[in-house]
């Protein structure tokens, strides 16, 4: 039978592009992949997933009939920490890993439902349910070399480099505000506060379980952790940072702040916090989405952090 051609999103193919060869044999090799996996772990692999950004993702049947999930990262550094989080969580708030291969960067997974943001659900309730879904998240242990990388530093200068790269296509003042916000999380940094944070909580990442277990009480479990040591305002901003259609419908500044206090008041983490990495994650998710080539993804994101820049976060929390 004739495997139909691999087709990739815009956005993993510039990620496997930019890796220059390795990133090359990684896409010529998929189909050898996909037909060697399919062998070894004993699965049927299926239809494309067609909202991956980092990796080919499967939809894949065991031996036995039951559904799975075939994944395929791009080979970037950042799969073992992904792996070795869900392993350590075994299903605690993720998606419960079958197999895996760290070097051929492929795991097989269980199968999940829709994702959060398809659920029709109203804001406040999908952020009460990343907010439940984190706080098991992050019970999960770190092992003793878990990276900690600095990331207000790297994400100021993603800022200060893109910014300019691109042609300055958000006003200035809109960076400005974003490195200070990563100055103020940089300086803030405490040791003692940081867990195992997912790193790109968002809500399509959080896919409904398709039955009731033990650690998805919330019915959701998240995929695709990035799995580094920080301190948890770091995964509630980045669930503060979309939402773009809400805070362009009026009074963006108004509603932004409603969702970050609710965001504090659910989890007990400070709202000033929240507030200054998710207008971070909202200016750097625009200016990476831009240099991939996905302007329509990109746009909303800094056309709202344009709305945002300079507003004063929530008090208390």
């Amino acid at each position: 039978m004739t495997r139909p051609a691999i087709e990739l999103s815009p956005v993993v193919r510039a990620k496997a592009q930019r890796l220059g060869r390795r990133g090359q044999e990684w896409l010529t090799g998929l189909p050898d992949l996909v037909a060697e996996l399919e062998q070894r772990w004993s699965v049927t692999a299926g239809d494309p997933l067609d909202r991956a950004t980092s990796a080919y993702v499967l939809r894949a049947r065991t031996r036995d009939g039951r559904p799975a999930v075939l994944k395929l990262a791009v080979p970037d550094p950042g799969f073992p920490s992904a792996l070795r989080t869900l392993r350590l969580a075994d299903g605690q708030g993720y998606v419960r890993p079958l197999a895996h291969d760290a070097e051929r960067h492929a795991v097989l997974l269980e199968s999940l439902g829709a994702p959060l943001d398809e659920s029709g659900l109203p804001v406040p309730r999908q952020l009460d349910i990343l907010c439940a879904t984190l706080r098991r998240a992050w019970r999960v242990p770190p092992p003793e070399a878990v990276p900690r990388p600095d990331r207000a530093h790297a994400l100021a200068a993603l800022v200060e480099r893109l910014w300019d790269g691109l042609g300055r296509p958000c006003a200035e003042r809109v960076a400005d505000h974003a490195l200070e916000c990563a100055a103020r999380r940089a300086a803030a940094f405490d040791p003692a506060r940081c867990v195992v944070v997912h790193g790109d909580p968002h809500p399509g990442n959080a896919l409904r379980a398709t039955a009731p277990r033990h650690g998805a009480e919330t019915g959701f479990v998240f995929v695709d952790p990035d799995g580094f040591l920080d301190e948890p305002a770091y995964d509630l901003g980045v669930a503060l940072r979309g939402w773009c259609a809400e805070l362009t419908a009026d009074d963006a500044a108004g509603r932004a702040r409603g969702f970050c206090a609710r965001l504090a008041a659910r989890t007990g983490v400070e709202a000033a916090a929240i507030w200054e990495w998710g207008f971070l994650e909202r200016v750097t998710t625009g200016l990476y989405l831009l240099d991939h080539g996905a302007e329509g993804s990109a746009r909303p994101y800094l056309e709202t952090a344009e709305l945002l820049a300079g507003a004063a976060p929530p008090s208390g929390g």
